[in-house]
């Protein structure tokens, strides 16, 4: 089964709030480089495809961690498959449509210049990262505020955000905090991030 089809069998299986079939047929359109689109300019998944499988990465993540004993005790509040669903799949909207295939040197081991590929980036609509996410969601369809503020947040304090905002949306939202580590598990363990 292609990332894309996995992609789109979860979104279906979980995702059924109203809005989110036009939300699909966005994505899948040819308005939206989403299944095509690399993760990163060069770090992680930076190949055709990449942003899906990041997606994907970290719904499998997310899943794991939330559904784990000891964390199901600590969140008050029950989280919804739908809400894993939601969240993980779709943190990264904010990256359809910004990366244009490019080439950019590179010396090899003996001190040679070679070209290899590579991907610029062109924001278009410079709204920010996980709100630009959050933006093109609720075009769409409805978030809970919850999941809202675990889109928002989901870069953590690797961003140049105030640190204060991370930790106060963290404490409110656990959805927040959990999104957050499962997109740096995924980034940083299953991806094994690197050049």
């Amino acid at each position: 089964m292609s990332k894309k089809d996995e992609f789109i069998d979860i979104y279906k299986q979980y995702i059924k709030r109203e809005g989110s079939i036009e939300l699909l047929k966005f994505l899948t359109s040819e308005q939206s480089d989403f299944f095509s689109a690399p993760a990163s300019t060069r770090y992680h998944l930076a190949y055709d495809g990449g942003l899906v499988e990041h997606s994907l990465n970290v719904y499998s993540a997310l899943k794991s961690y939330v559904y784990r004993p000891e964390i199901k005790k600590l969140i008050s509040t029950p989280i919804t498959d739908e809400s894993i669903a939601i969240v993980a799949l779709l943190h990264d909207l904010c990256k359809i449509n910004v990366y244009q295939k490019s080439v950019r040197n590179v010396k090899d081991s003996t001190g040679k210049w070679n070209q290899i590929p590579s991907f610029d980036y062109k924001d278009e609509l410079p709204y920010g990262h996980g709100e630009k996410s959050v933006y093109i969601i609720t075009g769409f369809m409805k978030l809970s505020r919850e999941e809202a503020f675990a889109i928002r947040y989901h870069m953590g304090f690797s961003n140049t955000e105030d640190k204060q905002n991370v930790s106060q949306a963290f404490s409110m939202f656990p959805l927040a905090f959990c999104l957050s580590t499962a997109d740096m598990e995924a980034t940083f363990l299953i991806e094994k991030n690197g050049e």
